[in-house]
């Protein structure tokens, strides 16, 4: 195939061969402990985060002191009603934020970085998040996903020490993968890399390029052809911007979140060195999922600070705001909505320090605990926003700058509920993440029987499968019968004025209730089960929350054995995990008494006009257009609108 040569249509692929390109990208093996994979097993290692894990002295001290200058900066240097109002970050704040070292926070202090651990990292993003959660997005799209963790995980020395200092200081980076017509399915990734000698050739177009008109670096997965001497496969590569052929077609808007420079990128004919592919071919999808394994992790981050600002604002509002002869805190219906908030934003605190901990020390694989804390954070928050524009009544509804118009606080509160409702999408929707963490927390069951419930397998590998699963789970349902939860001294040094050892107790118990049910779900619908994503998502949620109420326990008892608000911490995990026991409750029950077959059946009847009877008496103001913009290859027709700033 010539470098000239582009497809005319996009990769046709089956059901099948999608979950295999997904399968085949996963990392197949576990080589390190998780507590989120033990817990789903039914196994509560309580050991592998308690006590809680702590950055190393130097660590902290060389994060606290970077966390002083970053405050300093956001609070003289950022108006996020500014960057609000006119959707874009002044170029003066990006240079500033150079300047501070903040795009080189996680890059090797080797490289011109600031070498910070990621509890440090969040921290900072949880800090310039709150002043504009267009900066957070900036940086963390930037160092999260964008070249800088690629080629530290996969890259080459050359490549690290070519690009690594120019991502620190000088170059904005982004992530490409997604394409107009691909969002969660890589399997039909359109853009292709043909190899011509020491180059690639790439063609195609990507879409919902955060940092992408602002970016001097891209990592852009493509798919090279297999051919002589090329494996071929989805594989990365690190392109120059202002490389020819690279046009950045639009600046797109959204809802919320309207600094981030965020764009469609096209891609005609455009040669990348050989030197600049980053890992082998065909390693693509495994670099970007191992990548977001721990960039995933900034966006709990981001969450906290939305919990924290929500906390604030609504103390001081419902402080202020008297109805019936009292401050409205104090009626029950909005009291319950303050403690929410309250004892929620101390959870997200705990299982995004937690998870971002074991991410530094790297005795755990963090798979799970990573998209957990994504999943369960970008909830949580949105619900917590939510109350809060609640709580605040008409003035929640109101943006701050009309608050402002007519001499009130200019308080953002519907502008956070705009700004948080893209985490339940991006990096894994949250239905997305259901399926990734449920296919990682049954790992261990395909493990010994996936043979006996795969329809194309032989009667020979399902025999063999069949003894196999026969010693796995001769060996492991007697432990999911009893175990410490059902002791009435366990987690005792959990026990002070406020007890948390029951809550751990039911973390235990309920972890092997879990286990149990997903081992009967399996017996009872065997192949079909990845069909039941309504299943599978509910034990999942039930997994984060026990995930969420083991931290806030581990987090209570390190802040009370520092002395650092100890009570405090151990009231807000008792009442988490109050509320968080009613949710898990209310999920266990809707495991079997739900509407998912009758969900489908209607499903089947709204595509196919059924009801389309329903619809009528309204007029549709959508404009015209497809519902999928044409990506076809070739050269850009569009102005260039790529703003590098220097």
């Amino acid at each position: 195939m010539s470098a000239s040569t582009t497809p005319s249509s996009r990769p046709a692929v089956t059901e099948r061969e999608a979950r295999e390109v997904a399968e085949a990208a996963r990392e197949q093996h576990w080589r390190k402990p998780s507590f989120a994979k033990e817990l789903f097993l039914g196994r509560f290692r309580l050991d592998l985060i308690h006590p809680h894990p702590l950055p190393e002295d130097e660590a902290a001290q060389r994060g606290e002191e970077f966390l002083a200058k970053l405050r300093d900066f956001v609070e003289t240097k950022v108006d996020g009603a500014l960057i609000e109002r006119e959707a874009r970050i002044p170029d003066e704040v990006i240079d500033g934020l150079k300047e501070l070292g903040a795009f080189g926070m996680k890059i090797d202090t080797k490289y011109g970085g600031l070498g910070l651990g990621q509890v440090y990292y969040n921290k900072a993003l949880t800090l310039a998040g709150s002043a504009s959660p267009a900066i957070g997005v900036l940086l963390s799209a930037h160092q999260s996903i964008g070249v800088p963790q690629p080629l530290k995980l996969f890259g080459t020395q050359e490549q690290r020490e070519r690009f690594l200092p120019r991502c620190a200081r000088t170059d904005i980076s982004a992530f490409l993968l997604t394409e107009p017509d691909v969002g969660s399915d890589p399997a039909r990734l359109a853009t292709t890399a043909i190899p011509d000698g020491d180059e690639y050739v790439l063609d195609g177009v990507k879409l919902w390029t955060t940092n992408g008109v602002v970016a001097d670096l891209l990592v852009v997965m493509a798919r090279v052809p297999k051919s002589e001497g090329h494996r071929g496969g989805i594989t990365a590569f690190v392109v120059e911007t202002n490389a020819p052929g690279v046009t950045v077609e639009n600046r797109n808007a959204f809802m919320g979140l309207r600094g981030i420079e965020n764009g469609v990128t096209r891609f005609h004919q455009v040669r990348v060195p050989a030197a600049n592919r980053v890992g082998e071919e065909g390693q693509g999808l495994k670099i970007a999922l191992t990548t977001l394994n721990t960039g995933r992790l900034s966006l709990p981050a981001s969450c906290v600070a939305a919990g924290k600002w929500c906390l604030k604002i609504a103390r001081e509002w419902s402080a202020a705001r008297e109805q019936w002869g009292k401050p409205v805190a104090h009626h029950e219906a909005v009291g319950s909505k303050i403690s929410f908030i309250a004892a929620t934003t101390f959870a997200l605190e705990a299982v995004t320090d937690l998870a971002s901990q074991m991410a530094d020390e790297d005795r755990n694989d963090i798979r799970i605990e990573g998209a957990l804390a994504k999943l369960y954070a970008s909830e949580m928050a949105w619900t917590m926003a939510d109350e809060l524009v609640q709580i605040r009544g008409g003035r929640g509804f109101e943006t701050a700058e009309s608050l402002r118009a007519r001499g009130e606080r200019a308080v953002p509160a519907e502008q956070l509920l705009r700004d948080l409702r893209i985490n339940r999408i991006f990096e894994g929707s949250t239905e997305i993440m259901h399926l990734l963490i449920a296919r990682e927390a049954v790992d261990a069951h395909l493990s010994v029987a996936g043979d006996l419930i795969d329809p194309e397998k032989s009667l020979g590998d399902k025999a063999r499968a069949g003894a196999n699963a026969g010693v796995f789970y001769a060996k492991w349902l007697p432990k999911l019968v009893a175990g410490p939860g059902q002791l009435p001294a366990s987690y005792g040094e959990f026990k002070h004025e406020v007890d948390l050892s029951g809550h751990l107790r039911y973390v235990e118990r309920t972890a092997r209730k879990l286990a149990r049910s997903t081992f009967y779900a399996m017996s009872r619908w065997q192949g079909r089960m990845e069909s039941k994503q309504g299943f599978l998502g509910r034990i999942v949620d039930i997994g984060a929350e026990l995930f969420a109420m083991s931290a806030s326990c581990v987090r209570a008892e390190l802040l009370r054995s520092q002395g650092d608000h100890g009570r405090e911490a151990y009231q807000l995990a008792d009442v988490f995990c109050r509320q968080s026991r009613i949710r898990v409750e209310e999920l266990f029950t809707r495991l079997w008494t739900n509407t998912d077959d009758l969900d489908r059946k209607v499903v089947k009847g709204v595509l196919s006009g059924t009801y389309e009877w329903l619809e009528q008496g309204i007029v549709d103001p959508s404009g015209d257009g497809p519902w999928i913009a044409d990506a076809t290859p070739g050269p850009s027709q569009r102005e260039n609108v790529h703003r590098p700033i220097r």
